[in-house]
């Protein structure tokens, strides 16, 4: 079994950081959130002159057996079609990637498809995962929580072991910061019953359009999960938080929840997407509550509940874009305001060498 030892951060050096926040040339808070951004990146580096180095995005691929009963406006054919689109360098996540330096790998975890040989591969070498699809398939598609658990007990663990390792590739690379994103027709609905069954908010306030569903849709995505839900509750009186995870959890989903583990366990920053990226942080956070010393919180979008799910948290997002496209963007596009914290830690003068009187 896959464990992780995660630690809070160390606030001991909490004072010396605000003391060199406020002795910038700057009124005192006048920086707002970038403020707080580096007292957080200073306290899970463990330094008053924070770095970041080699930036990695995972992408993580898999398909969802729920996905069956019609609760998404997108056909499952989506999930591997965009997977090949990213590969040539064609999708949002990848124009981002570029435009913030991020080195990009692309992982099929549990899609439901055939990639192309030429496309694929099984290596974590970033020259060679470069462009390619780095193949951990551990089915085709997770079972429909309808009628069963997602996945066995076996594939959890497996989904976990994959997600850490992925981040020790990134690691090897010289990576402190990652961001994950996901590609998985179906994955607002397991984050919308993990929402309920770790938030206790009503479930009919969990559930939204996901990728475009009109009013029936939703009606109808509603009537199905509330069913799924009744029968697990009815199996599992007193479920514990992996078989919660695991019945209704997307591979990709629990992969990115154990690459967040480990990146908490290295100390290490992850920056966390939109709905279902904070679905999975707060899957996370309930198996580690340290794990969300190590997270920050990246943009809040137009699903339903995603704010409330955020407050669960008690955590504040970067950006509010009303971005809905997945994989990543968020995170992407917060990426260059935790780069601003860490630069105004290294390269603003202070009140002394600036002689410029310090006047609070």
């Amino acid at each position: 079994m896959r464990t992780f030892d995660i630690r809070p951060v160390d606030l001991s050096m909490q004072g010396v950081v605000q003391q060199k926040i406020d002795n910038l040339n700057k009124p005192k808070g006048s920086l707002g959130r970038l403020e707080e951004l580096a007292m957080q990146v200073c306290l899970v580096q463990q330094t008053l002159t924070p770095c970041l180095s080699h930036p990695c995005h995972l992408l993580l691929g898999g398909d969802h057996g729920i996905e069956r009963e019609g609760v998404s406006l997108s056909p499952r054919e989506v999930t591997w079609q965009q997977m090949l689109n990213f590969t040539r360098g064609g999708g949002g996540c990848n124009m981002f990637c570029r435009q913030h330096g991020f080195d990009m790998r692309i992982v099929d975890v549990g899609v439901d498809h055939d990639f192309p040989a030429d496309v694929t591969t099984t290596s974590l070498d970033s020259e060679t995962a470069c462009g390619h699809i780095i193949d951990r398939k551990m089915a085709y598609g997770t079972r429909n929580f309808l009628h069963e658990a997602a996945m066995s007990e076996a594939a959890y663990e497996q989904a976990l072991t994959v997600g850490a390792e992925l981040v020790d590739a990134c690691v090897a690379d010289g990576c402190n910061i990652l961001s994950i994103g996901e590609m998985g027709i179906g994955n607002t609905s397991p984050s919308s019953i993990w929402m309920y069954l770790f938030g206790n908010i009503p479930l009919a306030d969990c559930i939204g359009a996901g990728s475009g569903l009109d009013s029936e849709g939703v009606r109808h995505k509603r009537e199905v999960l509330s069913t799924a839900v009744a029968r697990f509750t009815l199996q599992h009186p007193s479920p514990t938080i992996p078989e919660i995870i695991r019945y209704f959890g997307g591979f990709e989903m629990v992969t990115a929840i154990g690459a967040m583990l480990r990146v908490a366990e290295l100390h290490l920053i992850i920056l966390v997407d939109g709905f279902i990226m904070t679905a999975c942080a707060l899957a996370a956070v309930q198996l580690h509550l340290a794990a969300k010393d190590y997270m920050v919180f990246t943009h809040c979008g137009d699903e339903s509940g995603h704010r409330r799910m955020l407050d669960l948290l008690g955590a504040k997002a970067l950006l509010s874009l009303g971005l809905r496209l997945g994989e990543g963007t968020g995170a992407l596009c917060a990426y260059p305001l935790v780069d601003s914290a860490v630069r105004m830690m290294n390269e603003m003068n202070n009140f002394d060498n600036a002689h410029i009187t310090k006047y609070f």
